[in-house]
């Protein structure tokens, strides 16, 4: 297993399926000094090794006060039960509140994993265009990204000069049956790139920098997308 790791000034990766458990998404976790916030909860079963992770960061898991969801994937939300019985609250779009909120099993994709989702109220409902999270002295802008969820969100934050950019599952899946559209994704990706993020933190695949290589990703998925359609 690796160890968690410092991804930029203030941006850490404190988990995923090399560092807590291979049913996890990645999990990131933003600095803002005197508040914490996480990029998504994992599956439900690395609670503690997060915490733990974040402590062997050399920083306080008692500041942590959010957790952001991206979508209602139960590899992204099953440890928000765990988070918020610590007093973080968590935030989620409003069209992914009902996965978060009600455990649809179609909508989080628990079927998939063959495991139980905890629903959890949700703290902070996002309903717009795009919305500001502010995490101790940094701006966490949140992007309503639909396509491979109704309501997905990309999270950015500006640290240092440098855009670092939470694109979590960008590349898909895509199924119906959880309200993925190619259309919707296909102008979430297109408005993504226009944000020329200087680091992407990917939901699986990884984090790509710097610019170009982020470039790169988008668009090579831009492209395998749309052949994939005709």
């Amino acid at each position: 297993m690796q160890k968690p790791g410092k991804i930029f000034e203030r941006v850490y990766c404190v988990g995923g399926p090399d560092i807590t458990d291979e049913r996890d998404c990645c999990i990131y976790l933003v600095d803002g000094g005197n508040e914490l916030a996480l990029i998504d909860a994992g599956l439900g079963y690395s609670g503690n090794t997060i915490l733990n992770n974040i402590k062997k960061l050399g920083l306080n898991d008692a500041l942590l006060k959010y957790v952001i969801v991206t979508h209602g994937h139960i590899d992204h939300i099953g440890g928000l039960h765990f988070f918020q019985n610590t007093g973080a609250k968590v935030i989620c779009h409003e069209l992914d509140s009902d996965a978060v909120a009600k455990g649809i099993s179609k909508l989080t994709a628990s079927w998939y994993y063959r495991v139980e989702y905890l629903p959890v109220p949700v703290d902070l409902v996002l309903k717009e265009k795009t919305e500001a999270i502010t995490v101790g002295d940094l701006t966490l802008h949140c992007p309503h990204t639909p396509g491979h969820t109704p309501g997905g969100i990309s999270p950015y934050v500006d640290v240092a000069g440098t855009r670092i950019l939470f694109g979590q599952d960008i590349h898909g899946p895509f199924d119906a049956s959880w309200g993925s559209n190619l259309r919707e994704w296909k102008n979430s990706l297109e408005m993504l790139l226009n944000l020329k993020a200087d680091i992407l933190c990917e939901g699986h695949l990884g984090v790509y920098k710097p610019a170009a290589e982020v470039r790169q990703f988008m668009e090579y998925y831009l492209k395998t997308h749309s052949l994939n359609r005709e």
